[in-house]
């Protein structure tokens, strides 16, 4: 069964960031790593919604990472899991994933 597999575009923003301030060691530039990344990965880029940004507004404040708030936020209104091991995203009603 194949399933499709998506990078939002939030955890992408993330990576960026942390690349940008030197918390994360990317071999190549930012942009062509992701690139190269979603090719090799047959990656599905989602992009974020009005509908995803509003839904943070109604979510408990479980988790305050503003990144993983609009990725729970994703995953519900998409109907989608997420690969995490951050155990805070149990307290959502949304499907986690971790191998």
């Amino acid at each position: 069964m194949d399933n499709e597999i998506f990078l939002s575009i939030v955890s992408a923003w993330e990576i960026s960031i942390k690349a940008g301030i030197g918390k994360l060691d990317v071999p190549l530039p930012v942009h062509n790593f992701l690139t190269e990344q979603i090719r090799l990965n047959e990656l599905s880029v989602l992009p974020v919604e009005l509908s995803h940004v509003t839904k943070v507004s109604e979510l408990p404040f479980h988790h305050k990472d503003p990144f993983d708030r609009l990725l729970i936020a994703q995953a519900m209104i998409e109907g989608i899991p997420i690969l995490t091991g951050d155990s805070l995203f149990d307290a959502y009603k949304v499907r986690t994933i971790w191998e």
